[in-house]
């Protein structure tokens, strides 16, 4: 790989995908993975609920292996979910009997956070409902010259090339934001200011947004509506869904955080 791609000059990098992830989480403090429909924002309402959720990479025969390995409830797809079952519509968290463990596939951002479980010391989920939470935690823990990678998640197309999705650039340059408003000092790759410069252009109308894009539309025709507004719920977490030993955990910053929605 070619270095400059690593965005190694840098204290706060940005990129997109898995590939993406491996390139610029090299030597960095903290992993930071954005998966605003649906996966971080599921995380961080399980985390909201004291649940211990399991990354793993898709939800197939082997995930009901791990699963029950790891002692968890496995959340099921979202088109085959029933009453009282979780997927990863975070409607259904709330919903349902809230279990101590629970394994969430994703083809995205859980199959990112399980590859990087291996490959960095620190990885966080990170999405709208708890961006300023999650930069006050990274300022806080690490300093405000730590290094971060935020990594974009992004879609999948049908023979599985990733598709840049915009909530998820949006998510990060959220984070962005929060980071500098948060007292965060290094400096951004070009990569990251565009991200942030992306939040800004649409923090006044972000909730449209949402729902307009391409991902909040799909869902929305797919009959989750209210999963895309439980995405546009911004900042109303002030928990850090932390992986450690492949198992993220939520920690609480102990107070409520509405930095980018006073920025709005």
């Amino acid at each position: 790989m070619n270095p400059e791609h690593r965005q190694l000059e840098y204290g706060l990098r940005f990129d997109w995908g898995l590939r993406g992830a491996e390139a610029i989480a090299v030597g960095v403090d903290v992993a930071v993975v954005v998966d605003v429909l649906s996966f971080t924002t599921t995380l961080s309402v399980a985390a909201d609920a004291g649940i211990d959720v399991l990354p793993y990479s898709w939800n197939d025969e082997s995930a009901v292996d791990y699963a029950r390995d790891a002692d968890a409830v496995l959340a099921v797809r979202r088109s085959v979910a029933r009453e009282g079952q979780i997927s990863l519509s975070p409607r259904t968290i709330r919903e349902s009997e809230v279990p101590s463990r629970l394994v969430l596939p994703s083809p995205n951002g859980s199959t990112i956070a399980f590859a990087l479980a291996s490959q960095v010391a620190v990885c966080v989920g990170a999405s709208l409902r708890n961006a300023s939470a999650v930069a006050d935690w990274i300022v806080h823990e690490h300093g405000p010259g730590s290094r971060v990678a935020i990594v974009a998640s992004g879609e999948k197309w049908p023979g599985g090339e990733l598709r840049p999705a915009v909530e998820d650039l949006w998510g990060a340059g959220g984070v962005v934001t929060a980071l500098t408003a948060a007292g965060w000092e290094g400096s951004l790759s070009p990569e990251a200011q565009m991200a942030a410069d992306a939040w800004t252009a649409v923090s006044d109308s972000y909730e449209d947004r949402l729902r307009d894009c391409a991902s909040g539309r799909e869902l929305i025709v797919m009959g989750f509506p209210h999963d895309v507004a439980i995405a546009s719920e911004l900042d109303d977490s002030d928990t850090v869904p932390v992986l450690e030993d492949r198992v993220f955990r939520g920690q609480r910053t102990g107070r409520r955080l509405n930095k980018l929605r006073a920025q709005r």
